[in-house]
């Protein structure tokens, strides 16, 4: 069994990945000028391949290598198409649709259709304009993937907008978005406060319903040298994550032979019981009066009201809701108190429960209490997924628009509509109402990440055409059909004729060249807009879409509409790449109307004991996928072989008589799932893990009131022998 994170094992993977598609393709590929196409920690773009923006290199992990192979892949043979049809099809698993190889040409399902045909671009691009032009615009919506680039996205809204609908949302719905509103509600940003150099100063870094060692590897080698030089990493997380307590950076020779241990401290909180525990470390520095008063009197409001309201909260009811003693969070409050640069990091632990946004908030108040916001060196980190999620929220796409990026819109003469816009899970809902006609997915797998699977793929087959433009197959293609449904090949990013551009978790924003040739017969999702917005709006005075094919002449549309995005103007020209002005916040001054950020008290949820047979139930990834994408089935660092398996405390499973690999029945008030294997693993007693996005049939459409967001990690299930 692995014993950490890291190490040979990736080093093996690598290898085996390098001798698949050829070493020589892998390593002009990872060098290539062009942005990593996975998490948004970011590496590569103009200082070359497999570097950071401190520069520097080997910046490259185990998910970097996972994506660009994939995309290496060989074409999917028009045989395929012929062979599987869509009842077949739906019996493949993520990783099986993910390795059928690259889509090279337009496919088409029709009412009646058992299989997928091969047509031709105009076949497409005439359905799809036929039905934009008989389609109310308010009956159509628009959903967008973090792998996008900001170019695309930016001209896909836009167009949309002038087309005459705001039903305009992306991935971030379901991962960060709870983030964003709570930060910006805090502290009027809704990004991250720091940039990448913080992390070399920080002696205290919170770790928060996260696991990067999976998902953000590259992030393990700032963490490890925190622990190097004296300071510590508090992980706090329901779950035992093997990378999280050793990992071996490859890169590091000392780390490689010894390893390197990540949390001085690992608490193993109640799922959904961060609130609780950070109401109960501010109780703990508010009653040892280890504030920081000179910078809650100029800097902060609400801190009254705040602390009138912590003070009043009982041990009891904290330790019920975090799962965590008094005396456990007094000891975490004193390493609190000590440390002089503090670094907030959290994922979705904390924001896919359904009080995701009160727990961000927390977060920022426990950091406020000590000024440890607005401070170099210190601050907030909300771990973004994908590369280029934080990019498209960045350039607009989202139902509603900011104040400043709707006045210079409306400068521009566009006339946005007035309706109000859909989230995510309401166009998805709205679709089950039979009010949607047509919907384009710009990449993702809408269906995957969607709750309730059976209710998601019920309202799909509502909507009269569903377009995706997408580089290989996943389970939407198969359980996500319209009616109609095209699914258009498009470039990977490294493959884009022309530079594009994204954004990193620190608000870095990077030039990729594109420039690899793979494939014939694709087009780049900015062909796609650009054409579709051709046929369907025409070219007037105000945009003309052909001439918008050009990214240089979309990015000074940008500069002109999206505050700090002037310098997009000319990074066509000048390839220089830059920090995003006014995100990160190292002076006590904050972007809200007073200048001043808030303490914002939220009361700890009501978690009543767990009945009994009763488990919280969290969805997780494993270390060989990439949010919906499955590249591997094993799940190394937590030694599983397959994902069909329920992760339970083995006094939990002792309790009900459960011995290891005994199938179970997996039940929720949403749906079933039987014939899945218990396992004993190191979890809070109480919680039970299984993987994503298998799980979401189990998940319901429960959601933050805040943020909109599915409470994935909030579902409750009952665990019964399978007969």
């Amino acid at each position: 069994l692995i014993k950490h994170g890291g190490g040979w094992p990736a080093i093996w993977y690598t290898l085996k990945m390098g001798r698949k598609v050829g070493f020589r393709k892998m390593w002009k590929a990872l060098s290539s000028k062009n942005t990593c196409k996975t998490c948004a920690l970011g590496m590569g773009g103009q200082s070359g391949g497999m570097r950071n923006e401190q520069n520097h290199w080997p910046e490259v992990c185990k998910k970097s290598i996972q994506a660009m192979a994939a995309d290496m892949q060989g074409a999917i043979q028009p045989e395929f198409f012929k062979r599987f049809s869509i009842d077949q099809l739906r019996q493949f698993s993520p990783r099986e649709m993910e390795h059928a190889g690259r889509i090279t040409t337009p496919l088409l399902l029709t009412p009646g259709d058992t299989h997928y045909k091969p047509v031709s671009w105009d076949d497409v691009f005439g359905r799809i304009e036929s039905k934009l032009k008989k389609t109310e615009p308010d009956r159509s919506f628009f959903y967008f993937s973090g792998r996008s680039s900001n170019e695309a996205g930016f001209l896909l809204q836009l167009f949309a907008r002038i087309y005459g609908t705001n039903h305009i949302n992306n991935c971030s719905f379901y991962c960060h978005q709870a983030s964003g509103v709570g930060l910006t509600g805090s502290l009027g940003t809704g990004t991250a406060t720091v940039e990448l150099e913080d992390l070399d100063h920080c002696d205290l870094f919170f770790l928060i319903g996260a696991n990067p060692s999976s998902n953000h590897p590259r992030l393990l080698t700032k963490l490890k040298n925190i622990r190097k030089r004296g300071g510590k990493v508090i992980v706090i997380n329901p779950v035992v994550e093997k990378g999280l307590v050793e990992f071996r950076v490859p890169s590091d020779p000392m780390s490689m032979l010894f390893g390197s241990k990540i949390a001085s401290d690992y608490i193993q909180v109640r799922p959904g019981g961060d609130l609780a525990l950070f109401s109960g470390l501010a109780k703990t520095i508010l009653d040892k009066g280890q504030i920081n008063s000179n910078f809650i009197e100029s800097a902060t409001e609400g801190f009254e009201h705040f602390k009138k309201n912590i003070q009043k909260l009982s041990w009891a009811d904290i330790e019920l809701s975090s799962g965590i003693s008094p005396q456990e969070i007094e000891s975490i409050g004193q390493h609190y108190a000590k440390a002089k640069n503090v670094i907030f990091s959290w994922c979705m632990g904390i924001t896919h429960h359904t009080h995701g946004t009160a727990t961000v908030q927390s977060i920022v108040n426990l950091a406020l209490l000590r000024g440890l916001v607005g401070k170099k060196h210190s601050g907030l980190l909300p771990i973004r997924g994908h590369s280029n999620v934080q990019g498209m929220g960045s350039m607009a796409v989202t139902p509603t628009l900011k104040k400043a990026v709707f006045d210079r819109m409306t400068d521009e003469g566009v006339s946005v509509p007035s309706t109000k816009g859909y989230d995510t899970l309401a166009c998805v809902q709205a679709a089950q109402n039979s009010d949607m006609d047509f919907a384009f997915c710009l990449g993702g797998n809408l269906y995957g990440s969607n709750p309730d699977s059976s209710a998601t793929a019920d309202a799909f087959s509502k909507i009269d055409t569903v377009v995706y433009a997408s580089t290989t197959l996943n389970t939407g293609h198969a359980w996500g059909t319209g009616k109609e449904t095209i699914i258009l090949p498009v470039l990977a990013r490294d493959e884009e004729k022309q530079s594009t551009t994204q954004e990193s978790m620190f608000s870095f924003v990077r030039l990729s060249d594109g420039g690899i040739n793979r494939h014939q017969n694709l087009k780049s999702e900015v062909e796609v807009i650009s054409e579709i917005a051709s046929r369907v709006l025409g070219n007037d005075k105000l945009f003309n879409w052909e001439e918008l094919e050009d990214h240089n002449s979309i990015r000074k549309i940008i500069s002109r509409i999206i505050p700090g995005f002037e310098k997009m103007n000319s990074i066509g020209e000048t390839k220089n790449e830059f920090h995003i002005p006014g995100r990160i916040l190292h002076t006590p001054t904050f972007p809200t109307e007073t200048g001043k950020a808030n303490f914002v008290y939220h009361p700890i949820p009501n978690l009543e004991p767990l009945k009994e047979n009763e488990f919280q139930l969290l969805s997780v990834r494993s270390e060989g996928q990439f949010n919906t994408v499955v590249y591997e089935d094993d799940d190394l660092y937590r030694g599983q072989d397959r994902r069909n398996v329920v992760l339970m405390n083995k006094k939990d499973m002792d309790r009900l008589g459960f011995i290891k690999d005994v199938r179970v029945i997996v039940k929720s008030k949403t749906g079933v799932m039987d014939n899945i294997l218990a396992r004993p693993f190191d979890i809070k007693r109480g919680a039970a893990v299984m993987y994503y996005p298998e799980v979401n049939s189990l998940i319901s459409q429960d959601v933050d009131p805040l943020s909109q967001t599915p409470g994935f990690k909030s579902t409750l299930v009952t665990v019964q022998p399978f007969s």
